[in-house]
């Protein structure tokens, strides 16, 4: 919940306690649960599904970490204990679909855990919100940005590692009508530098920072907004309009977060 709103989750204990099985798992992970930043984005998509009245339920204090940090470092074993032990949670609670957040978590149970014998639909959310706005389930008739331009910033794992690239673009333009794209976008998006467990080891010997460097592409646009779709991204680019100084004139917005303020959520 909020310091001022309640949201109601459901939890997916609570609900099989009932013995009800929600359409939907939303798995929030580990920035949704304890980052306070994106903390606002878990609340967000929360708030969106909510609205929409979907069907779903979170694991709550059941959820662990998907093992992508461990992976990504070299720790294979970590990797396979920390999944395995989500599946043997997933498979009791007989999950068949489940909605992501971050692109880390999304591509690890979407092509990793399968080896493992845990199969499910995983679904990133930017492309459920698209579907959404597009069957015209989710109607867009606020446009709380007026006046103001944004560009957005493909996550690795999202764009390159899933090739998704249009759902998130077609979100934000369902509210702002236009995304001014950077030089670097698409499959030749440049990196926040945080990704391959990097958000956790110390910057190595370079000339500049990596996110520094997104962060001056992004200047360059002369954009009000830049929209992200990742907790690491939006750590890395906020550290970087934070070390450019540029708070007053530039915000990182996640995806859901814009489409909750269209809402008036």
């Amino acid at each position: 919940m909020t310091k001022d709103t309640k949201i109601n989750v459901p939890i997916m204990a609570d609900l099989a306690a009932k013995g009800e099985n929600p359409e939907y798992l939303y798995w929030v992970g580990c920035a949704g649960a304890f980052d306070d930043r994106y903390q606002k984005v878990a609340r967000a998509f929360s708030k969106i599904l909510n609205h929409l009245g979907v069907s779903y339920a979170v694991l709550g204090k059941e959820e662990s970490c998907t093992g992508d940090a461990a992976k990504r470092a070299g720790n294979e074993m970590l990797f396979q204990m920390q999944a395995m032990q989500n599946i043997e949670t997933l498979n009791a609670y007989e999950v068949k679909k489940i909605i992501c957040t971050c692109p880390h978590c999304y591509n690890t149970l979407k092509n990793e855990y399968p080896d493992l014998g845990g199969n499910y639909e995983v679904i990133n959310y930017t492309v459920f919100l698209n579907e959404m706005i597009q069957s015209g389930k989710l109607k867009l008739e606020n446009n709380p940005f007026k006046g103001e331009t944004i560009t957005y910033h493909d996550p690795c794992y999202l764009g390159r590692g899933n090739k998704i690239y249009e759902a998130p673009r077609n979100v934000v333009k369902a509210v702002f009508g236009e995304v001014k794209e950077m030089k670097r976008s698409r499959s030749f998006g440049l990196c926040c530098g945080a990704g391959g467990a990097q958000m956790f080891k110390e910057a190595e010997k370079g000339e500049k920072e990596v996110n520094i460097e997104r962060t001056e592409e992004i200047i360059e646009r002369k954009v009000d907004k830049v929209a992200s779709a990742c907790p690491f991204c939006m750590t890395m680019l906020t550290d970087g309009i934070k070390l450019k100084n540029k708070e007053n004139e530039l915000q990182n917005l996640d995806v859901a977060e814009i489409i909750e303020r269209a809402l008036e959520l």
